[in-house]
């Protein structure tokens, strides 16, 4: 069956602004559409990420680069950018918070002297760690709602989507 043939069954949300009534929206077609899902359930999840990652104080755009420095030290920025997606000028605040923190570091590339590479320093490593080992806790709950094959399909469905 193709996208355009699939319907959508009506969903009707809660109203936010009272908890206590039992009034509902009629979302109409948004509760189709897969822009409006998708950021619903990135909302979502990025609140079981802020509850699971609660004491450690790093953002999701922040673990992502600490994980692609940890797993590729020696990276450029450049290189960090285009790998996640990330605009250059967003980027560099970012670093200059992971190196406030005593997370990361830069360190000039000899062969080229406008170019910086990047490391963990060892704080860095260990908190990495420690993140990942709670990160797991919400990567289970998820599963936990999708099930194994259910996760595996929307990992590869929203592979898919990247190249939209």
């Amino acid at each position: 069956m193709s996208p355009r043939n699939v319907r959508v069954r009506a969903v009707r949300a809660p109203l936010v602004a009272d908890r206590q009534s039992s009034a509902e929206v009629d979302l109409g077609p948004l509760s189709g559409f897969i822009g409006y899902r998708l950021r619903r359930a990135q909302l979502a999840v990025f609140a079981g990420f802020e509850q699971a990652l609660r004491g450690i104080g790093l953002s999701p755009g922040q673990l992502s680069v600490l994980v692609v420095i940890s797993r590729n030290p020696g990276l450029t920025q450049s290189d960090v950018c285009t790998a996640l997606g990330i605009q250059r000028a967003n980027f560099t605040p970012l670093l200059h918070e992971l190196e406030a923190m005593g997370l990361a570091v830069r360190q000039v590339l000899p062969a080229d002297r406008r170019s910086n590479t990047l490391r963990l320093t060892s704080l860095g490593r260990d908190v990495v760690a420690r993140a990942l080992a709670l990160h797991e806790r919400l990567e289970r709950r998820i599963t936990d709602c999708l099930g194994e094959s259910g996760r595996a399909q929307l990992a590869e469905l929203l592979c898919k989507l990247e190249m939209v």
